[in-house]
C-alpha cells in the first residue's frame, strides 16, 4: 500500500474540504483547512521525501472566477515537481497535453468521459490518442445510491447512471494507467472508510487502484489496508497533521511502507 499525497486547490488556495459538499454555485464548501503555504510549497515538500504519484486536484470550474488563480497553483505545483504528480479538474482532450507538457506524469478524468449520466467511450478514444495509456488515470469518484456506488462527475456534485463494479473496473482497465477513486460520502469527514467500497476494490486485481475517503486514524489506515488486501493505495487529506489533522505525516509514511 503506497501513499499518495495530495494538493486539492480552491479558489485560489490549498485546502482540505468536506467532499459532499462543494458546490459551482458561489464556489462553496465547507472547509476543513486553508494553508498558508501556496502548492509550490507542498510540490517541493513531497519531492523532498520522494513520493510519487500524488494528486493535484483543481476544485474550480473552467466557469469559475477564481478558476484563473485555481490553475496558477497547480501550474506552479507541477513545474516544482516534475513527473511527480498528477493532475485533475476540467481535464479534456484539449488542455489535456498542455497540462502534462507542465510537468505533470498523468492527467486525471472523469467528466470529459462521463457526461450527461453516461459514458462516452468516443471521448475516451480522443484523450488515449491525445495523451496515451501510459499518461491517463481514470477518476471513478463515485457515492452511494440505493445500496449500490453510482460513479460522480462535475466534483463528484452530479450521479451518472454508471455502477462501479469490477466488470466496469475490467472494462476501462485497458484505457488507462491507474484508477483514482474517491469515496465522496466519507471524503472529507475522518470518520472511517467506506468498507463494501475498499473490499470491492481490494477483490479486484488490476492496475494501480488509490482510495481516498475517510481516513482518520492509524485504525483506518489498518482496516484499508486488510480490506484492501495491500494492493490498493491511500490519499489521506484532512486527517493528516500537514493539514492540521491529527495523523502524524510521517508516521502515515512509514506505516505505509510496511
Amino acid at each position: 500500500m503506497r501513499f499518495r499525497p495530495c494538493i486539492d486547490i480552491h479558489n485560489g488556495k490549498v485546502k482540505q474540504i468536506v467532499g459532499g459538499s462543494l458546490k459551482d454555485e458561489g464556489d462553496l464548501a465547507a472547509e476543513n483547512f486553508v494553508s498558508e503555504q501556496d502548492a509550490e510549497f507542498f510540490a517541493d515538500f513531497y519531492k523532498k521525501d520522494g513520493l510519487q504519484g500524488g494528486h493535484v486536484i483543481l476544485l474550480n470550474s473552467k466557469d469559475s472566477p477564481w478558476y484563473t488563480d485555481t490553475r496558477r497553483q497547480a501550474m506552479s505545483a507541477l513545474a516544482a515537481y516534475p513527473g511527480g504528480l498528477q493532475v485533475g479538474g476540467g481535464i479534456t482532450d484539449e488542455n489535456a497535453a498542455e497540462f502534462l507538457k507542465a510537468g505533470a506524469s498523468h492527467v486525471i478524468v472523469t467528466s470529459f468521459v462521463f457526461q450527461n449520466g453516461a459514458f462516452y467511450p468516443d471521448h475516451l478514444e480522443r484523450l488515449l490518442r491525445e495523451v496515451g495509456k501510459e499518461h491517463l488515470v481514470l477518476d471513478l469518484s463515485c457515492r452511494k445510491k440505493d445500496g449500490l456506488y453510482y460513479i460522480v462527475t462535475d466534483r463528484w456534485q452530479k450521479f451518472t447512471e454508471v455502477v462501479l463494479t469490477p466488470a466496469i473496473l475490467d472494462e476501462l482497465a485497458g484505457s488507462c494507467d491507474e484508477f483514482l477513486i474517491h469515496a465522496v460520502d466519507a471524503e472529507g469527514k475522518a470518520k472511517g472508510i467506506e468498507r463494501e467500497l475498499a473490499m470491492m476494490l481490494g477483490a479486484w486485481n488490476g492496475i494501480p487502484v488509490t482510495y481516498a475517503g475517510g481516513v482518520g486514524s492509524f485504525e483506518d489506515l489498518e482496516e484499508l489496508r486488510l480490506c484492501g488486501k495491500n494492493r490498493i493505495d491511500v490519499t489521506v487529506g484532512s486527517a493528516l497533521d500537514l493539514f492540521g489533522g491529527t495523523m502524524s505525516y510521517e508516521k502515515v509514511l512509514q506505516v505505509c511502507s510496511l
